[in-house]
């Protein structure tokens, strides 16, 4: 015979609150011990929440607080429910009643028992009612698609507005408004456009205007996302970031690839030791944008202007700053095709990156260690799952993430959160790791810049 019985149920508890409070002690007052599984930040993005406020550790601290809940454990997927009844042993799974008939399945471990919420109040109607919308600007029209991704996106992510948006191709501008049904204002005068109601800019230009428009937008004390790389040239960035600080702003770098729920799970198991110590990173990352219709001047950017941010993030955020970096460059066109970057890091790791715009390879990654290897597929910057393998075959494991979208609504909730709580950095891409990946370009560019120079000499 048990001596008590156990409950367990499962939430975000953003922002906690009554409602939440009043569900948590229905739940308890069907049994004797209470077990509260507070979901995780990357389980949460996983399946589509993406406008949480407050962070794992904060939201379990809360619920640790309540005098009436007697464990806390943190759900990192959907499997783990079935596995925790097992485990804790498991007499009633109690949940909220919006969620009738979901659960179900579960009935074959547990009673399944569905409470009454608190009408009239919810973390969602919080949100909405603390924290102000945040008006958007957009800079740039690029191929027109890109742009249209990203406001597809953006619907997803609440308290957010975008309504203008800046180019200097006033035909074009005039022709895009026309047909969005999101965009109702257009400009091209840059300084008019910045002296509107917005409060935060996305930039999507040609990589030379990035410095510029970012430099403008930081001075008149807008917020800035910006497609990588943020500067082309020695010191840009330092200095941007510099400015970004003394305006007190938020400067972040549209690398979609960083806020993916995957990627940061990945992260997270490299840190906890899962194949031992890290001693190679290998990515690849090439597109034959020739053939998605990109006009000649796009590709002139160069292959590792385009396109090295990808694994340099990747090598940057597992290995560190590196100590030297070896570039093999190909290109007979006056700008690389191709490039094999080869970087040197602390206690002798390395990082292989292959870019390409003229050529086209498997585009999978490659994390190796002392105990296994993680292999990302193709293509790993849209990390949906990844797999850690070992000399046996047997303890290999695999974590998929699936996402919905581009990947790109991930990148706008987090820097929308940012906005509203009042933060200026972003713990999935730092200003630290901005400067580190940024340092591959430039140092590229450095170079070709004195071959050019030397060569104009003799």
């Amino acid at each position: 015979m048990k001596e008590k019985k156990t409950i367990i149920t499962y939430g975000t508890y953003d922002m906690l609150h009554e409602g939440h409070m009043r569900l948590l002690e229905r739940a308890k007052a069907l049994g004797d011990y209470l077990i509260v599984g507070v979901t995780d930040e990357n389980y949460d993005r996983s399946r589509g929440k993406l406008n949480v406020v407050e962070s794992t550790k904060k939201r379990v601290k809360a619920i640790e607080a309540l005098p009436f809940v007697d464990k806390v454990i943190v759900e990192t997927s959907k499997s783990q429910k079935a596995e925790d009844m097992v485990k804790y042993d498991v007499d009633i799974f109690a949940i909220g009643d919006d969620w009738v008939g979901a659960f179900d399945y579960l009935n074959e471990y547990t009673h399944v028992e569905y409470l009454a919420r608190t009408e009239g109040i919810s973390s969602t109607k919080l949100r909405a009612e603390n924290f102000d919308m945040i008006k958007l600007g957009m800079v740039g029209l690029g191929l027109g698609r890109d742009t249209q991704a990203f406001l597809d996106e953006a619907k997803f992510v609440s308290n957010l507005k975008i309504n203008r948006i800046f180019s200097r191709d006033f035909l074009a501008l005039k022709q895009f408004t026309k047909k969005s049904d999101t965009i109702k204002y257009g400009h091209d005068n840059y300084d008019e456009f910045l002296d509107t109601s917005i409060v935060a800019v996305y930039i999507d230009t040609a990589l030379e205007d990035h410095y510029m428009f970012i430099k403008k937008a930081l001075e008149a004390g807008k917020h800035v996302l910006c497609e990588n790389p943020l500067a082309l040239h020695k010191n840009e960035l330092k200095e941007l970031l510099g400015l970004a600080k003394k305006e007190k702003v938020l400067l972040l770098s549209a690398l979609k690839t960083a806020f993916l729920p995957a990627f940061n799970q990945l992260l997270k198991e490299l840190d906890d030791g899962v194949i031992g110590e890290v001693k190679e990173v290998r990515a690849t990352r090439t597109s034959l944008y020739k053939e998605k219709d990109y006009p000649e001047s796009f590709m002139a950017q160069g292959a590792t202007n385009i396109l090295s941010s990808y694994p340099s993030l990747l090598v940057n955020k597992i290995l560190g700053k590196s100590k030297n970096i070896t570039f093999f460059d190909q290109g007979d066109e006056g700008y690389d095709v191709s490039n094999l970057i080869i970087s040197k890091h602390k206690g002798g790791k390395v990082g292989v990156s292959h870019v390409a715009t003229g050529m086209k390879s498997e585009g999978d990654a490659v994390i190796s260690g002392t105990d296994g290897y993680v292999y990302i597929p193709s293509p790993w910057w849209l990390t949906k799952k990844f797999y850690v393998r070992f000399e046996d075959e047997h303890k290999s494991q695999i974590f998929n993430y699936e996402f919905d979208g581009c990947g790109l609504r991930y990148m706008i909730a987090e820097f929308s959160s940012l906005i509203q709580r009042g933060k200026r950095k972003s713990k999935m891409l730092t200003p630290s790791d901005m400067v580190g990946i940024n340092r591959v370009l430039l140092e590229y560019n450095e170079r070709k810049e004195k071959e050019f120079k030397s060569k104009k000499e003799d």
